[in-house]
């Protein structure tokens, strides 16, 4: 049983004593010089929000309700790759924690786990994301399996048209499927729990990708798989053709520039998800919370807003409420709760998350999620915010 963490952070710092270096590099690093990663966490931080005193905060509301269907959290699980590599099994245990929590769940489509046993386990909590390949027949079998298996939001990628280049990958060397070298063997030496634990599960796979003609039929470096997974020719007109074929809600995921949010409105799309990768694609674009109020006066309202990168305090939940977000998701806080402690690391993220959250709004005198607003941020705190258009 794993002890009791404080923080994502203290969940981080643990995963990192426990996770061979190569594994834990997946997860933790970014693109490049990793800057935008750390602006990511920075741009959160540099909000500061002002409390209201003497209200009844006895009863918080923490509920959402989006395309739809009702959430218990404003919160839940970021789409994620090769998350098996973290701890054997955690695309099933976030899938039941996501049922059991009433969160939504993204099933990556370089999931470690059939889209179909994460939609059985999240008990129609999933939403599954899709990378448009350049091989239309697969991507329609995915898109007929995911509709076949309950799936009714579609998470669509479009910020990883070119791979991002990822410097700790390249030096761990770092290839799908997973060969190790001598010093990934001394590595894996030096962490035997993660190793017995891999070794009796089976490496982590692709499973929604198998086959002879799958892009992942031999080892390569990651970049390279990346560029045989995703698209580089995927366009606006692609995006109407996938609209009018995709029934349920469609949440274009990746957008960063206000012009862009205009087009996909006027494409169909149900939402919008301002993201930029976790700052795992490029290095020198802006952060998903400095352009999010520019989106939101774009959208006025014609889609759902959602976020990620960088969220990894409840607070950081109400930053992004305040600036039109209705949901964030979350990778590397459930990244980390793997690698520290499996699905009981799992739960602890959540659960952390989740306390934060809920004493935040209590502290700022606001009883209902739902209420957050731009009145609660204290002017001039965020320098990049652009107070004197509003």
């Amino acid at each position: 049983m794993l002890s009791r963490m404080a923080s994502v952070e203290d969940l981080r710092a643990r995963a990192r004593r426990r996770l061979p270096h190569f594994a834990f590099d997946f997860f933790d690093g970014g693109a490049e010089t990793e800057s935008n990663l750390r602006r990511n966490r920075a741009a959160f931080e540099a909000v500061t929000l002002q409390p209201r005193a003497l209200v009844d905060v006895s009863k918080i509301d923490t509920s959402v309700c989006l395309f739809g269907q009702d959430y218990a959290l404003p919160f839940g699980v970021a789409p994620m790759g090769f998350l098996n590599l973290a701890w054997p099994g955690t695309d099933l245990a976030l899938a039941r924690l996501a049922a059991e929590k009433r969160m939504p769940i993204g099933a990556s489509t370089a999931a470690s786990t059939s889209l179909e046993a994460i939609a059985e386990a999240a008990e129609g909590h999933a939403w599954f994301q899709l990378y448009v390949s350049t091989d239309k027949d697969w991507v329609s079998s995915l898109l007929d399996r995911a509709w076949a298996a309950g799936f009714r939001v579609l998470l669509l990628t479009v910020d990883s048209a070119k791979p991002g280049k990822r410097d700790r990958d390249i030096r761990n060397g770092l290839q799908i499927p997973f060969r190790p070298t001598l010093g990934h063997m001394l590595d894996l030496a030096r962490h035997p729990r993660w190793s017995l634990a891999t070794l009796k599960a089976g490496l982590p796979r692709f499973a929604n990708a198998v086959g002879p003609n799958s892009p992942f039929s031999s080892a390569i470096p990651l970049t390279e798989l990346q560029r045989r997974m995703i698209s580089d020719s995927f366009d606006w007109e692609d995006l109407k053709r996938l609209r009018s074929r995709w029934k349920g809600s469609l949440v274009l995921k990746g957008l960063l520039n206000p012009d862009d949010s205009r087009l996909a409105v006027a494409a169909g799309c149900d939402g919008i998800m301002v993201s930029n990768h976790g700052g795992r694609q490029i290095d020198y674009g802006p952060t998903s919370l400095e352009v999010l109020p520019a989106i939101r006066d774009t959208v006025k309202g014609r889609a759902e807003l959602l976020i990620d990168s960088g969220i990894r305090r409840g607070a950081d939940l109400i930053r992004a409420k305040a600036y039109g977000a209705s949901m964030a998701l979350l990778g590397r806080p459930f990244a980390y709760g793997a690698g520290a402690g499996g699905a009981d690391g799992c739960r602890q993220a959540a659960e952390t998350v989740e306390t934060e959250l809920t004493r935040a709004l209590g502290q700022l005198g606001v009883v209902d999620f739902n209420r957050v607003d731009e009145s609660l941020v204290l002017r001039g705190s965020d320098s990049w915010a652009p107070w004197s258009n509003r």
